[in-house]
This record gives structure tokens, sequence and C-alpha cells, in this order.
């Protein structure tokens, strides 16, 4: 299962995290955005399994490097890496998922509408973290747009 090939690189990572906040926030955050990947590409219809690893993939760099810095570039370029090493992904599939990775801190941005399941998932799992606190001046448009597809069906 590739999926779980994903989510056991991404472990053996947040399990060398010395801090132990640090590794908690960074679970959470991995795996909350991929979970957020899931749904958001169920309903657009877009690949789900791929768009559940690049959530799983998309601040890798950060949490092995702890380094924030041009970590969507950088994460994309290890992505690539970490997903050419196991074997199991096709080229094209691999470039999907690191397009994604590459642009995610675009969020002012439209791109493809694979790259905005992930840009969305990220928001998401920020706002909904703490649903009390209000979205940051960058994320606002988006996480209303979200609340907007998401709530219209159920009112």
């Amino acid at each position: 299962d590739r999926i779980q090939q994903v989510r056991a690189y991404v472990d053996s990572v947040t399990g060398r995290m010395g801090d132990k906040e640090l590794r908690k926030e960074a679970v959470v955050h991995l795996y909350g955005v991929s979970q957020a990947c899931a749904l958001i590409a169920m309903k657009r219809g877009e690949d789900k399994e791929l768009a559940v690893i690049a959530g799983m993939l998309h601040d890798i760099w950060t949490y092995s490097k702890m380094d924030p810095r041009e970590h969507a570039h950088k994460g994309a370029a290890m992505a690539r890496e970490i997903l050419k090493s196991m074997g199991t992904f096709e080229d094209q599939e691999i470039d999907k998922i690191c397009h994604a990775i590459y642009h995610h801190s675009g969020k002012a941005i439209c791109q493809e509408p694979f790259d905005e399941v992930l840009k969305d998932a990220d928001v998401f799992q920020h706002c909904m973290n703490d649903p009390l606190k209000e979205p940051s001046a960058k994320e606002y448009a988006r996480f209303e747009k979200l609340k907007e597809e998401f709530t219209r069906e159920f009112t």
C-alpha cells in the first residue's frame, strides 16, 4: 500500500524530532492535511490516493530539516527523491504530487485543480486546528470559499 509506505517514511522523520511539542504539531499537521486532501479530492473528483500522499509530504522539508525557508520548493525536490526511491510510483504521479507541493505556499494564486486540493487542505487544517481563531489574512478568502463549498449542500 503506497499510502502506508509514505506514512511510514513520514513517521520515521517525525519520530526523530527531539522536541515533543514540535513532533506532535508535525504529526497533527501532516496527517490532518493528508486527511483533508482525501475529503477535498473525493468531492472534486481528483485522485484521492495521490492527494493523501501530497498532503503527507507537503511540509516534509520543514520537519526533516527544521528549516521552513523555501520549504515548498525544497520539499518538492525532497518528495521527488522519496517517491522515486520507493519504486512504486510512475513518473507522472510523482510529477503531479511534486507540482502540488512546489506550489502549495502560493495561496493567493490559483493553479491546476489538483494543486488547489493541497492548498485548500493546508488552509483547512490550519483553520480547523483552532476553529475559535480567525484565519490569517493570507488564508481568509480561501477558507471562506472552502466553507461555502462544504456547507452549501447542507443548508
